[in-house]
């Protein structure tokens, strides 16, 4: 296939536990980026997006807030969001507030991670954090029959503990890269993608090229064309090196 941009998850990808890109990833990817036009897609928040690729010194586009949010990193502009609706958002808080989850909650100002802060319900992306797996499935599982949102659980390689991301239901990072891949002028089977989690399963669905972390769960490696070492071995970087830039 002809690989004209790539597509990269963020933790557990990219960084691992100490939240660090390691030299040999760094040295990979800045690599592969004066190539093809290389793309963060995390459920982070745009700051944290921001951070690591200005570190990579990334200029196209990124993708954060579980693909509600693409943004320039060069400005920190948004460039197109997909926010939940008020109600939508509403609910969710106050199931996370009785259930007395932490969380982060993502709007065009920054984050918010105190109940009593929030102001508003224009909230673009909501994430219950710091669970259990089996905690994290019973969240999954209450909203799984509300058609109006997207619900997801996401390992965090930092703690060992799960999230559980909340988008609209038409949002996440496939659907996010397909509005990227229109904004660089590539088609998404020309994408390589590469991720560890089950946020990222649509994602490697879509794009012509898929890379599976070694840790990441059977399903994500059964979607995916190459299985690469895990995170705290430098698997993107092997992945990068042995598997793509030969390709190129």
């Amino acid at each position: 296939m002809n690989i004209r941009a790539a597509v990269i998850d963020l933790d557990g990808t990219l960084i691992g536990k100490a939240e660090e890109i390691s030299a040999r990833v760094d040295r990979a990817l800045t690599h592969l980026s004066k190539l093809l036009p290389v793309s963060i897609a995390t459920g982070r928040e745009a700051a944290d997006t921001i951070k690591f690729a200005r570190q990579l010194g990334l200029t196209s586009p990124q993708i954060c807030d579980g693909g509600a949010t693409i943004l320039d990193p060069t400005s920190g502009r948004s460039l197109w969001t997909d926010p939940l609706q008020p109600d939508r958002a509403r609910e969710i808080i106050q199931i996370l507030q009785s259930a007395k989850a932490e969380f982060i909650a993502t709007h065009t100002g920054g984050s918010i991670t105190s109940y009593s802060r929030i102001t508003n319900w224009n909230l673009i992306r909501v994430s219950a954090l710091d669970l259990d797996e089996q905690g994290a499935d019973r969240m999954v599982g209450h909203f799984a029959a509300n058609p109006a949102l997207h619900v997801v659980k996401v390992y965090l390689p930092y703690n060992g503990l799960w999230a559980v991301d909340f988008t609209d239901s038409q949002v996440d990072k496939a659907a996010a890269t397909l509005k990227l891949a229109r904004m660089i002028d590539v088609d998404a089977g020309d994408i390589m993608a590469a991720g560890d989690s089950y946020n990222d399963i649509p994602l490697l669905r879509l794009c012509g090229l898929g890379i599976a972390m070694g840790d990441a769960p059977d399903e994500l490696k059964a979607v995916a064309d190459f299985v690469a070492p895990p995170v705290e071995e430098d698997g993107l970087a092997v992945a990068i090196e042995e598997f793509v830039l030969p390709s190129l």
